[in-house]
């Protein structure tokens, strides 16, 4: 059961200007530093979805490094020549061809472009193409679909939810953004506003229930048949 306990500690330099703040607003120095405190129960589980979601500051990025720091996506050699030659040189052309596919990267000619040129959608889901063929059955994505617009987040989402269902593989993604949840349709989610895990799938198959997502904050649905049963997060 991985649990954590993260205390972020921050000292600023003496300076004038912090003293000067310290000194007007009467700060605890103690009181700069973060606490982060939960459990992300997953032994014995299946899954192939994850998601950390939260506000700003809410320690997603810390959270993940801490739980999942071998995991984490950090990027690739882009270099400068075609795109689809800086896929990992362990994957075939076949291999890449349907990971680019898979992922909603489907034009031909853009394998051809340097990463450089692509837009800000392209370049996502070149990356996660990436983490799909880089080999490691599980793989945590920072920032995920926080430079696109919605539609692309949306199309992104649930292009990775399937191939990596399809691949049996294991994505975690980590967002501020709670719209992705009824995209992505993640087996797990952790809310960093909260600090609560949820289980999702294991609620499901424990009651024989299709799994519907509604807006995050609100309510997550298990509809069974003409029963129905409700669970605020």
């Amino acid at each position: 059961m991985p649990s954590f306990d993260i205390i972020k500690k921050v000292a600023p330099k003496a300076t004038f200007r912090t003293q000067s703040v310290i000194g007007a607003f009467d700060i605890d120095v103690n009181h700069i530093n973060e606490h982060f405190m939960g459990t992300i129960d997953l032994d014995g589980k299946q899954w192939n979805v994850g998601l950390i979601v939260g506000g700003s500051g809410t320690g997603k990025t810390t959270i993940a490094r801490e739980v999942f720091g071998d995991c984490i996506f950090n990027g690739f050699d882009t270099g400068s020549g075609a795109v689809i030659d800086a896929m990992p040189e362990t994957a075939s052309i076949k291999d890449i061809e349907r990971a680019f596919t898979n992922v909603g990267f489907a034009s031909p000619p853009s394998w051809l472009k340097p990463y450089e040129v692509l837009s800000n959608g392209e370049k996502m889901r070149v990356q996660l193409a990436y983490c799909l063929l880089s080999g490691k059955q599980l793989v945590c994505f920072d920032e995920f679909t926080s430079v696109v617009n919605r539609e692309v987040a949306k199309t992104a989402s649930v292009a990775i939810s399937k191939a990596v269902r399809r691949s049996n593989k294991q994505f975690i993604a980590v967002s501020c953004h709670d719209d992705i949840v009824e995209w992505l349709e993640p087996d797990w989610i952790y809310n960093t506003d909260e600090q609560r895990f949820f289980f999702a799938q294991e609620k499901s198959k424990d009651q024989g229930c299709k799994l519907t997502y509604t807006k995050w904050g609100e309510q997550i649905r298990l509809l069974c048949g003409k029963c129905s049963a409700s669970i605020t997060i």
